[in-house]
C-alpha cells in the first residue's frame, strides 16, 4: 500500500488502478472465450458439460438443481441465517418496488396521442459466482429486481464445487427469491448457454450478475443478441476521511474490499497525515490475522492507496476522477461533502454506514459500476429487466395540422418518400 502526499502523483496512481484489468492478456482471454461460446452455440449441452469437467472438475449431470433441493436447502440452513435472509429480502424488495418505471400518455391539442409503455422481458438469466466465496446476497440482488419487474421466468447459473455442489445458502436464497430454475454450471460456458439456449437451458432475454474476467468477456461478446446488465470489473472502495474518523474502522472497511479479490482496490483520501499513517499501520496489523490473508495482501500491495490531500476539495476532485464503485464519506460533516460528489456507484455516509450495509440489506442494489463507469452508468435495478416501447396515434386532424412541418423536415434531409407518405394521405 502506497502513501502519497501529492495530488498529481495521486491522480497517476488512481489512473493506474482504474486500468488494472486493461492489458494485452485480455486478447488471449478473448480468444479463449470466443472458442467456448462458439462450441456452446454449436454443440449445446455437450459443450457445456465438457467445459465444466475441464474447468470445474466435475460432471454436471444432471445440470439442473431440483425444486426439492432448493426447498431442502432453505429448510436446512440455520434459523438465524434464515431470518437474516428474510430481513434482507424484504428491504431489497421494498426499495426496488419504488424503482418501477411509470408508463405515460401525452394527448395533443388536436387529438393525437403519444405514449411510453414499460414491459418486462420474458426471461432473465442471473449469474452467481462461486469459487473463492459463496454469494447468497448476489442472488437476492439479481433475482428480486427481476421478479419486481415482472419477469416470467428467472434462470440462475452458478458453478459447483469439486463435488459439483452449489453452496447451500446460495440455494436457500434462490428458493426465497422464487428463482424458477437453477443450473450448476459457471464460467463463459454458462453465459453461452443462457445467451444461445440449449436443449436443457432456455435462451434468455437479459443476463445479469458479476463473474470473473472470463464471464465478463463472455457477456461483452454476446451483447447485442442478448441484453446484459453491465461489464463488472473487480470490486473497489474509496474512502474520504478526516481526523474525526476512527483508523481501525477505516482499515476494516478497506480490507472488506481487499478480501474479495486480489484485483480489488482499496483507496483512502484523507486530509490528515496522522490519519494516513495510522490507517496504514492498522491495515497491515489486521492482515496478519485475517483468514483470507493471501488475497488481502495481494490486493493491498498492488492496488491499495492512501493519498494525503491538502483539503476536502482535493479529496472530492480525486474521487470524482476515479468514480468509485463504493464511496464512503467519514468526515465531520459528510452531507456537506456529498453536495459536490458527481461520480459514484453508491455513497455511504458517516461512521455508522460501512459499505457492508449496502452489500447485504440496505435496499439499493449492490451490483454497481466499476472501473470508472460510474461516470455514465448506475446500479442494476428493475429497469435492467424491462424495456420501453413508444406508441404513437395521430388522427386526420392532427396529421393535417403537422403535415407541412413533417414534409419540410423530410425534404431537408433529402427523403422524398417520407414527405410523400404524408402528402399522399390528403390526396383524393
Amino acid at each position: 500500500m502506497k502513501i502519497i502526499n501529492n495530488k498529481q502523483k495521486g491522480i497517476q496512481e488512481l489512473n493506474r488502478i482504474s486500468a488494472r484489468t486493461s492489458s494485452e492478456n485480455n486478447k488471449k482471454i478473448n480468444s479463449i472465450v470466443e472458442e467456448i461460446l462458439h462450441e456452446v452455440k454449436n454443440h449445446g449441452d455437450q459443450a457445456v458439460k465438457n467445459y465444466t469437467k475441464k474447468f470445474d472438475g466435475f460432471n454436471p449431470e444432471p445440470m439442473q438443481v431440483s425444486t426439492n433441493d432448493l426447498k431442502d436447502a432453505w429448510n436446512e440452513i440455520d434459523s438465524n441465517l434464515k431470518s437474516s435472509l428474510e430481513v434482507a429480502y424484504k428491504r431489497i424488495k421494498k426499495f426496488h418496488e419504488k424503482e418501477i418505471p411509470t408508463s405515460f400518455t401525452i394527448k395533443g391539442e388536436h387529438g393525437d396521442l403519444v405514449q411510453r409503455r414499460w414491459k418486462p422481458v420474458k426471461n432473465a438469466g442471473i449469474y452467481i459466482p462461486g469459487g473463492r466465496a459463496a454469494y447468497p446476497s448476489t442472488v437476492l440482488m439479481n433475482a428480486i429486481p427481476a421478479k419486481v419487474a415482472g419477469v416470467e421466468e428467472i434462470t440462475m447459473v452458478s458453478p459447483g464445487n469439486k463435488e459439483g455442489l452449489i453452496n447451500k445458502t446460495v440455494l436457500a436464497a434462490a428458493h426465497l427469491s422464487c428463482v424458477d430454475k437453477v443450473y450448476r454450471i459457471g464460467g463463459a460456458q454458462a453465459i453461452g448457454a443462457l445467451a444461445f439456449g440449449t436443449k436443457q437451458i432456455k435462451k434468455v432475454d437479459v443476463i445479469s450478475g458479476p463473474g470473473n474476467i472470463y464471464v465478463t468477456h463472455a457477456k461483452k461478446l454476446i451483447y447485442g443478441s442478448t441484453g446484459i446488465d453491465s461489464l463488472a470489473g473487480p470490486s473497489e472502495i474509496l474512502i474520504i476521511a478526516d481526523e474525526t474518523a476512527k483508523s481501525s474502522q477505516i482499515a476494516s472497511d478497506l480490507l472488506a474490499q481487499a478480501e474479495h479479490d486480489p484485483l480489488a482496490a482499496s483507496i483512502l483520501l484523507t486530509t490528515s497525515q496522522t490519519k494516513a499513517e495510522e490507517v496504514f499501520d492498522e491495515v497491515y496489523k489486521t492482515i496478519d490475522d485475517h483468514p483470507r490473508k493471501e488475497i488481502c495482501m495481494q490486493s493491498i500491495k498492488n492496488w491499495g492507496l492512501i493519498v494525503i490531500c491538502e483539503n476536502y476539495e482535493s479529496c472530492i476532485e480525486l474521487s470524482n476522477k476515479f468514480a468509485p464503485e463504493h464511496l464512503e464519506i467519514i468526515t465531520y460533516d459528510p452531507k456537506e461533502i456529498i453536495k459536490d460528489i458527481e461520480n459514484a456507484g453508491a455513497i455511504f455516509l458517516g461512521k455508522w454506514t460501512p459499505e457492508a450495509v449496502g452489500d447485504y440489506l440496505a435496499g439499493p442494489n449492490h451490483t454497481l459500476p466499476t472501473s470508472g463507469n460510474a461516470r455514465f452508468s448506475g446500479s442494476l435495478g428493475v429497469e435492467t429487466f424491462m424495456k420501453n416501447t413508444s406508441i404513437i396515434e395521430f388522427n386526420e386532424e392532427s396529421l393535417k395540422v403537422h403535415s407541412l412541418d413533417i414534409i419540410n423536415l423530410a425534404l431537408s434531409e433529402g427523403l422524398q418518400s417520407h414527405a410523400n407518405s404524408v402528402q399522399l394521405r390528403f390526396e383524393d
